[in-house]
């Protein structure tokens, strides 16, 4: 098999001289002939200064280049597109695939015999796995880490779940001005992902779970010492790889692995995109993430690790109880440990060199879990054909059976004008429902699921509402939310039939969604929908393919034409 330099030609007619040419431009940065002569190992850098999750990277970079160096192999750097949360207009789930294309086609572009994928903000690790699946190179993952908690008036903060509860009270008229902007510069005091188990979180560990990175990688804080020494180590490994060639990600990502990680992704209290960025990673390998059988592991596994939103802790705090291979020995049976990992071996020795750490309380045992049941329930009806999810384990108990008038948004613009509004006609006992917000409606589904509570609601002292929408919602926030409503209302789905003053029923327990509106009306009402047609935001570019290819939520909103048969 061809290897480093003269790997994936560029196609001159000549391969000695499109090799010739290749290492006289490569040359001019000084490399020697017995640099050149090594296997590469491709890094990425999803640097920017756009992203201070990924503040970092330049660290870990040069750790992973060390630790490639060491183990006789040549790094080579190269960047990729940067995604942040906060910074990504519309949404950076709208920018997701497209990171995954530009990683992937770079991957494929370049010399290089293993890769190195850095990311940790909410999409990229997605989109960077997205891409090493398809590509099948053998790659080792390196999560930016999370940071570290920070501190008010003696409570312990974290992004994002804090930001959300602290505005709230903000806008209840709790926290004045003063006060929460002295909030804001304590709620994310280092570089790195959110410290709860938001999205970030979720994603790091799963990918830990599924073997696609070194053990302990998912929760070793962004600022510390032991997040560098992993990346040499990840950059050892990843040399070592680059001469075997093996293993590869579609060695790693099985049927048994993905089943491993939805039973992580419940015990951990995880993130309702992490079902979304699973089953796009799944697609990318030919395995269906079927969410029946996603709901029934989350009628078995129980919520283990105390962390926000569904806890009190934070990801430093699970870090130091033992982190990701203490929890799969506490999830015993469930998990398949004959999985194989990057590192070589398999689960079996991850779990066996866990940590027993004396009096640690945040990752339980089964006989003291933090909810009896899994964190997300799949809920269909005819509001839901193909599905909706819902996290239940951060929801209000009371709120999980429950019927209200439905008052509706047609937009997020829409809410953002209207929701507190004085004479909003709005109860606590109302259903909050969104609609247009899906992949297609908004685009690029946005986190704006977690609806906030009308102002002069949160002024009575209202803390939660039952929320309905096609949108997504932030691993960090809590609340009776249920998200990404499938079909979309903008594709054509059922949400788009909803009225104000409708009646909506919500059974988890029965794991129902309900238009309480007969079927004759509902024909009538779909009769009287206009056509579907293309909106001005998909005229050209990226948004126009971004449009025509995305996918609905229970497929993992990738392009339709990058998902390759079934296994």
């Amino acid at each position: 098999m061809t290897k480093g330099l003269r790997k994936g030609l560029t196609s001159y007619g000549d391969a000695g001289f499109s090799l010739f040419l290749r290492k006289a431009f490569i040359k001019a940065m000084g490399y020697s002939d017995d640099a050149l002569d090594r296997p590469i190992v491709g890094i990425t850098n999803t640097y920017s200064d756009y992203n201070p999750c990924h503040g970092n990277a330049p660290q870990l970079i040069e750790a992973a280049k060390r630790g490639v160096m060491l183990a006789g192999a040549m790094p080579m750097v190269f960047p990729t597109i940067s995604i942040h949360e906060s910074f990504a207009h519309p949404t950076s789930m709208f920018l997701r695939n497209l990171m995954a294309m530009d990683t992937e086609e770079m991957i494929r572009a370049q010399p290089m015999d293993a890769v190195i994928i850095i990311g940790g903000c909410d999409k990229t690790l997605p989109a960077q796995i997205m891409a090493a699946a398809s590509v099948d190179l053998p790659t080792v993952v390196i999560p930016v880490g999370p940071m570290v908690v920070g501190h008010h008036k003696g409570e312990v903060l974290g992004a994002c779940t804090d930001c959300r509860r602290l505005w709230s009270a903000h806008r209840a008229g709790d926290i004045d001005a003063a006060e929460i902007e002295v909030v804001n510069g304590r709620l994310a005091p280092s570089v790195g992902t959110c410290m709860v188990m938001g999205t970030a979180s979720t994603m790091a560990c799963i990918t830990e779970t599924m073997g696609l990175s070194l053990p302990m990688s998912a929760t070793i804080p962004a600022p510390h010492a032991e997040r560098f020494r992993l990346a040499e180590m990840s950059g050892k490994r990843a040399a070592e790889l680059a001469v075997s060639g093996a293993p590869r990600p579609s060695e790693l990502m099985t049927a048994t692995a993905f089943r491993n990680a939805q039973i992580v992704m419940q015990a951990i209290g995880g993130s309702t995109n992490g079902l979304i960025h699973l089953t796009a990673m799944a697609n990318r390998v030919g395995i269906e993430i079927d969410l029946e059988a996603f709901d029934g592991v989350g009628r078995e596994v129980p919520v283990l690790v105390d962390l926000k939103p569904s806890g009190d802790h934070y990801m430093e705090h699970f870090h130091h109880a033992g982190g990701l291979p203490k929890l799969l020995r506490e999830l015993g049976d469930l998990i398949d440990l004959d999985a194989p990992t990057v590192a070589g071996g398999t689960l079996r020795e991850v779990v066996a060199g866990a940590e027993e750490v004396p009096g640690q309380t945040v990752i339980r045992t089964a006989a003291t879990a933090i909810k009896p049941v899994g964190a997300m329930a799949v809920l269909r009806g005819n509001l839901a054909p193909r599905g909706a999810l819902i996290k239940h384990s951060a929801a209000t108990p009371r709120l999980l059976s429950h019927t209200g008038r439905a008052v509706v948004f047609e937009s997020v613009a829409d809410m953002a004008a209207r929701i507190d509004d004085p004479d909003l006609d709005v109860t606590a006992d109302d259903v909050l429902v969104l609609r247009n917000a899906g992949p297609k409606g908004a685009p690029g589904m946005p986190e704006a699921g977690y609806l906030p509570i009308p102002k002069k609601l949160g002024r009575q002292g209202v803390k939660d509402m039952v929320r309905i929408s096609d949108a997504r919602m932030s691993g960090t926030a809590f609340g009776t939310i249920v998200l990404h409503i499938t079909p979309e209302s903008a594709d054509g789905g059922p949400l788009a039939l909803v009225r104000s003053g409708d009646s909506i029923r919500l059974d988890v327990p029965a794991r129902s969604i309900e238009l309480l509106v007969d079927e004759a009306e509902l024909t009538r009402r779909a009769a009287e929908l206009p056509p579907i047609e293309r909106p001005d935001w998909a005229q050209r570019g990226y948004a126009r393919l971004f449009y025509d290819s995305v996918t609905q939520a229970d497929e993992g909103c990738d392009f339709d034409f990058m998902m390759p048969p079934r296994r």
